[in-house]
């Protein structure tokens, strides 16, 4: 008995169950810990990605999943590459999702509720909180097998975090870009706090919501042209109509004046069409203009809160006024609207906001005083019906700005907000911008340069709790205020030892003024938009500039990061702002921006709905790799979204088309080696041409996935895996079974060997990224002793390519050798001929086709013919047809489409390079034609490009009689698996079967021993102790019956 060599595997391996033991193996071996101590040793240079932190207060969803597969894919790649890559988990503590957890925690009910309870023990809640699923955030990363950092990570509210955060602030209030101002803000009644403006972006903050679209006249003060008038405005809030303080018309805009019972409406003429229906029939058009006619008339205040307003209550001109919906004439309410306030600021008109922090109104209103502004519209409605000044009523659905947090209807107010004045360094923000490697390219200048493009300030604080302070300080006798940016600065200018940077500890601080000496210092109660400390993030997370400034001045930017598209208004957004404003450079160097994935009905992924696979459950049933490759082998990771199926089909095909296919690879190869007892080694020197042809293969698989990888082009690296996997699985494989088989262990069988244990050991250095546990097994497997498992294909360097031979002439030989298989194959099928249906002939013409007469045999075996035939005339084989596709070429060519369509089916083209066609002069490209042959009699033929192949499929009794004996050729392997033989027992057979098929066997006898490891058959039934087998064959009943001989 051969000692065996490799591990004795199963044919059906339990994939779930290997990466277990692989998993053991880094924790006990520490692997991931090795792989960044061996690059420092090396003294490597350092590769910095920056792992967006997720809220640690709710579980992984997949969108959590694909995108730590990407940071753990590149990281896993980069090392292999020669650097050090250091992988910090973080956790993102801050902010409304926190402290909303712990009202829900403590019972309470809004912001008085809070105070009430005790800030400093609700912010102590909300640290406990926020790392209420850390363990089960570890357990699932690690099982994913995604290496990181856990002891290490970093907490957004750490004093060093923090630390780093107030010097951001500092320095951009040093740099002239930080200002208070009143402006009107998107606000949260719900969470009593303002967002900033790509927050009411983010995914979820718009839906669709049904309000009032309410038609009213606002009477002139004076006549217009000799007539009582109206100005009839449109507004989809009612509510903020008591705030009314002008009207604004657009300046070149075509106004009419409508007559109508005696009184004269203004409105756009071409909002007419839409509103004429309220006036009475004999109505008339009685004057025309352009708002700059309109400019100055003043108007009867709608209510009179604010009648005694100085400058307020006439028509101003604004660019902001459209004429896609309403009348073309716009409400003013300065403390309810950006453009509003802006206009009114420009008019001397003083903004007025009678609401409180619940969006309620304050006494200014005093008929709606306490009442929330949206539950006020129809009292209002009903109000202005009542007094005559309501014209239309109608309900409008439309999409509505929400709070991404708790889902509250958002108002748009005006509030006192510090703010960064991005506005000011917005060129610098494009620049920076044309210097990232986005992934999908069109994100660049499009979405997010777009978006930043049309930047603007950003609001910053946030009237809240839980997060890092605004650290101002202001006198409250005085104008001064004092800002600090470090602890120590707060430790000596207060005399005090600062431990805690949160609230209330923060607020304790109070000093003198140092300017009147009258006043005190007290600190201004907001704290920062925690999106400002997620783009704090780079310096952050290292504590600079205390700690680690000569590490970051060095590696900054980073080199990578990645999330989802929507990020290019989030954290992509908030990290560029910082590092262009702080440090006049982009964040990063090279970003992949995925896509969404949905469910098969296009709906995100949703617990309620449970329209997704649970990924525990996935990883138990499939494995971690399964689920990986399922994420990155797809359009997902070029911006693209994606569908998966509620019961995980998808990753259970990639365990049959990928990890199977593989392992059957892996597992042929062990079961020879340890059959032969032959220990294989790295060799490159096989002078085989399948070797040769496998090895260039190689080459180029390995300098494509590591281009493709150096590009951030992951799915385009799966493509090259895929690709070279069929080649090595259902080509060089298939096609070298017999050198493993035969007997004898001459030089041919211990190069194919080496050959096959070197693509395997290169193979599996190249897919470690993409495939971690599987290809570890297969390493650690194939290099060293089970006892002795302390490498890892994770340690290793990147194959290079170089050193792998490489043969262009031969890989192009083969290539159209395979393509010519292909077509043969094809086909078969088509004609439903099964292969070990032996045929007469394939033709075959085209460019270069005479250069493969050397591997004629290699044809005739994989398409089971007896003869290779070459044309020099592809019109011998049959007559080409070309199909024009119209729809794809007339946009281009427009009417002479028909004339190409005509010259097509008369065979008037010629193929040109690059799989090219010209008709009539027009060379059209492989999408935009379909060429099809009408094949000679008892043929059939097909073609791609220039090549074309024909198969003579008239079937001889002789062929039909070798058919048969290659149909019973693979009943009895089918009878050996079934008996449970080994692959080097020999049998001896006997058929019981129809005399057509016994005929078979006695002529291929010979053939039918040499492929079974068959030593003789005879025809008569056998007693019990051999095995038995029976199966339908082309509709006859077969039976086997085979039994071990000894050796």
């Amino acid at each position: 008995m051969n000692e065996k060599i490799y591990p004795e595997e199963k044919s059906k391996p339990n994939f779930p169950e290997i990466e277990e033991s692989i998993l053991k193996f880094w924790k006990d071996y520490k692997i991931f810990e090795k792989s960044i101590k061996i690059r420092e040793e090396q003294n490597a240079k350092d590769y910095v990605f920056y792992d967006g932190p997720p809220f640690a207060n709710g579980l992984p969803h997949y969108g959590h999943i694909l995108t730590g597969y990407v940071k753990d894919v590149v990281p896993r790649f980069f090392t292999m590459k020669g650097y050090r890559v250091p992988r910090r988990f973080g956790w993102d503590c801050h902010g409304l999702p926190a402290e909303m957890e712990m009202e829900k925690e403590a019972g309470l009910g809004g912001k008085k509720e809070i105070e009430e309870y005790g800030i400093d023990k609700f912010n102590e809640g909300c640290k406990k909180l926020v790392l209420k699923y850390v363990d089960e955030w570890e357990r699932f990363v690690t099982r994913q097998g995604r290496w990181v950092d856990f002891a290490g990570a970093y907490k957004t509210m750490d004093l060093s975090y923090m630390e780093s955060v107030i010097w951001a602030f500092k320095n951009l209030y040093d740099l002239g870009l930080i200002y208070q101002k009143e402006r009107v803000v998107s606000y949260c009644a719900r969470c009593e706090t303002p967002l900033s403006n790509f927050e009411t972006r983010m995914d979820d903050a718009t839906r669709s919501r049904q309000d009032p679209s309410v038609t009213l006249r606002f009477k002139l003060k004076d006549k217009f042209e000799n007539f009582p008038a109206y100005l009839l405005v449109w507004t989809t809030t009612p509510w903020t109509l008591p705030s009314n303080l002008a009207i604004a018309v657009g300046k070149d805009i075509e106004y009419w004046g409508i007559l109508d019972q005696g009184e004269l409406y203004l409105l756009a003429e071409n909002r007419y069409e839409l509103y004429k229906s309220i006036f009475q029939p004999d109505h008339q058009v009685v004057w025309k203009g352009t708002g700059e006619d309109l400019k100055d008339l003043r108007y009867t205040p709608l209510f009179s809160y604010f009648k005694d307003i100085p400058n307020a209550f006439k028509v101003l001109l604004a660019d902001f006024v459209g004429i896609d919906e309403g009348t073309g004439i716009v409400h003013i309410a300065p403390g309810f609207g950006e453009d509003d306030q802006n206009l009114c600021n420009n008019n001397n008109i003083e903004t007025v906001c009678p609401i409180d922090a619940q969006a309620k109104f304050t006494q200014q209103i005093p008929e709606y005083s306490g009442q929330n502004v949206f539950d006020t519209n129809r009292s209002i409605i009903k109000r202005l019906k009542q007094e005559h000044k309501l014209v239309l009523h109608q309900t409008i659905e439309h999409n509505y700005p929400h709070c991404w947090r708790c889902n509250t209807p958002l108002v748009y107010r005006a509030l006192p907000s510090w703010y960064v004045a991005v506005t000011e360094f917005k060129q610098r923000l494009i620049d920076a911008n044309q210097q990232i490697n986005w992934i999908p390219e069109h994100v660049k200048d499009g979405q997010f340069g777009k978006w930043i493009e049309g930047a603007r300030d950003w609001s910053i604080s946030r009237n809240r709790y839980f997060g890092a302070p605004i650290p101002v300080w202001k006198c409250d006798k005085c104008d001064h205020q004092e800002v600090f940016g470090a602890i120590k600065q707060l430790n000596e200018f207060f005399k005090v030892e600062v431990k805690d940077l949160h609230r209330p500890y923060i607020d304790e601080l109070v000093a003198p003024c140092t300017q009147c000496h009258t006043g005190i210092l007290t600190r201004v109660p907001d704290v920062l938009d925690c999106w400002f400390e997620s783009g704090s993030m780079p310096f952050a997370h290292v504590h600079y500039p205390v700690e680690n400034k000569k590490w970051f001045d060095e590696n900054f930017p980073a080199d990578f990061i990645v999330e989802y598209i929507a990020q290019t208004r989030g954290w992509f957004y908030t990290l560029n702002v910082l590092s262009v404003a702080l440090f006049d450079k982009p964040s990063f160097k090279n970003v992949i921006c995925h896509g969404v994935i949905l469910d098969k009905l296009g709906r995100k992924l949703s617990k309620r709905l449970r329209n997704y696979p649970d990924p525990m459950a996935m990883f138990n049933i499939y494995g971690a790799d399964a689920m990986r490759w399922y994420l990155i082998d797809n359009p997902i990771l070029k911006g693209g979204n994606f569908a998966i199926d509620d019961k995980g089909t998808g990753i259970e095909e990639v365990v049959k088309n990928i990890l199977l296919p593989w392992w059957n690879v892996y597992y042929f190869f062990t079961m020879y080696s340890n059959i032969d007892g032959y220990r294989a080694e790295l060799d490159y020197s096989s002078d085989y041409h399948l070797d040769q042809y496998i090895l260039s293969e190689l080459h180029n698989t390995v300098n494509n996935v590591e281009q493709a990888m150096m590009n951030y082009e992951i799915s385009e690296a799966t493509d090259y895996i895929k690709a070279f996997m069929e080649v090595l699985t259902n080509w060089y494989l298939r096609r070298s079974r017999r050198r493993f088989w035969k007997s004898e262990n001459d030089q041919d069988k211990l190069a194919a060997y080496n050959t096959l244990y070197t693509v395997l050991i290169m193979f599996s250095k190249t897919c470690a990224p993409f495939l971690p546990f599987l290809t570890e097994y297969i390493f650690q497997s194939l290099t060293f002793p089970k006892s002795d498992f302390q490498q890892s294909v994770h340690l290793e360097f990147w194959p290079d390519y170089q050193s792998i031979p490489f043969d262009h002439e031969l890989l192009e030989k083969m290539r159209l050798v395979r393509k010519i298989v292909r077509l043969g194959h094809s086909l078969r099928k088509k004609e439903n001929i099964r292969v070990r249906q032996p045929l007469a002939e394939i033709s075959i013409s085209g460019e270069h086709s005479e250069t493969i007469l050397e591997f004629e045999d290699l044809i005739r075996d994989e398409l089971n013919v007896k003869k290779v035939k070459y044309e020099d005339d592809p019109h011998n084989l049959g007559t080409p047809v070309l199909k024009v596709q119209a729809k794809l070429v007339g946009p281009r060519l427009g009417g002479k489409v028909q004339q190409l369509i005509k010259a097509g089916k008369q065979g008037d083209f010629q193929f040109r390079e690059g799989d090219k066609v010209e008709v009539l002069g027009e060379v059209l490209s492989p999408q935009e034609y379909e060429v099809q042959w009408e094949a000679k009699p008892d043929s059939d033929c097909v073609s791609e490009g220039d090549l074309v192949v024909s198969l003579d499929l008239k079937i001889t009794p002789d062929l039909e009689q070798e058919g048969l004996a290659r149909e019973l050729i693979r009943q009895i392997q089918n009878a050996r698996a079934q008996a449970n033989l080994q692959v080097s027992d020999r049998i001896k057979l006997s058929l019981i079967v129809p005399s057509p098929w016994q005929r078979a066997a006695e002529a291929y006898q010979e053939l039918i021993l040499a492929e079974t490891l068959g030593m003789s058959i005879d025809f008569s039934e056998k007693p019990s102790s051999w095995f038995s087998y029976q199966d339908e064959a082309l509709g006859d009943i077969i039976k086997i019956y085979l039994t071990k001989i000894d050796s």
